[in-house]
């Protein structure tokens, strides 16, 4: 499935574009024929993203208002966009609730719920000048987690963080009903990147042994192509929350390891 709507292509924000599934999502949408504009912190990682994809680019910390305040006045003056695609988030530590970093916590927050408020406040405003324009519909799309679904030990702090996340999604949605605004949600379980685990544990042994013996593990890629899909989508239909995991991973706390084999 490809950007197919009349006239110019589809632009896109995707955040998060510096690694992991933001990076692949820039990637998904560039090869379906979007124009897309990716955000995150490092400049020198998009700038190499952009010599691949041909995506333009833009260096931002989502949780210093001044920095959401200027990507909204670029995305204003290089042409507005049709999408916003809040893929950035992320996790710290596996403490239990009685020994938590109130920092970590406080950084959670801020990273997961807090910038997808600064950014759905910023750029709706243009989400709703491209349906005038004639663009027919808009798209926000916010990356969650199962963690927002089902609360696991050591795990207080990022299921906080993403259930306040997926319920500010699920809020907007019925704020926006009866505008051409599509909200959806892609909540996936266990996925392997380069960074989420590493960054939320600290060694790269032990994120390595998270994901060991797990066959058919999720990639970034695969989480792209669904993102993807829902923003391809006839502008009608609505993936109001998509919950994705491999298929070793039955629930949050039942995961095989080694072959999937049928039972005799």
């Amino acid at each position: 499935m490809t950007n197919t709507e009349a006239g110019a292509p589809r632009r896109a924000v995707v955040t998060g574009a510096s690694s992991g599934i933001g990076a692949a999502t820039v990637r998904a949408l560039r090869a379906s024929g979007w124009d897309v504009l990716g955000v995150a912190r490092r400049a020198d990682r998009l700038e190499a993203l952009a010599d691949e994809t041909g995506a333009a680019v833009f260096a931002a910390d989502l949780t210093a208002q001044a920095d959401v305040d200027a990507l909204a006045a670029h995305v204003a003056a290089t042409g507005g966009i049709q999408a916003l695609v809040h893929v950035a988030g992320g996790a710290r530590g596996t403490d239990r609730i009685e020994d938590g970093d109130a920092d970590d916590w406080t950084w959670m927050f801020e990273v997961n719920v807090l910038s997808a408020q600064r950014l759905v406040k910023a750029l709706l405003p243009q989400l709703r000048d491209a349906i005038r324009s004639g663009s027919g519909h808009a798209d926000t799309l916010f990356v969650t987690s199962t963690a927002a679904q089902v609360a696991y030990p050591g795990g207080g702090g990022y299921n906080a963080a993403k259930a306040g996340e997926g319920m500010l999604v699920k809020a907007l949605r019925q704020e926006l009903n009866g505008e051409p605004i599509r909200v959806i949600e892609i909540a996936p379980g266990m996925v392997h990147t380069e960074e989420f685990t590493l960054n939320r544990l600290g060694d790269k042994a032990a994120a390595d042994a998270l994901y060991e013996g797990v066959d058919g593990v999720l990639v970034a890629e695969d989480v792209a192509d669904v993102i993807a899909y829902s923003l391809n989508a006839p502008g009608h239909v609505n993936l109001d929350l998509v919950t994705m995991r491999p298929v070793a991973q039955s629930a949050q706390h039942i995961l095989a390891r080694g072959p999937l084999t049928p039972r005799d």
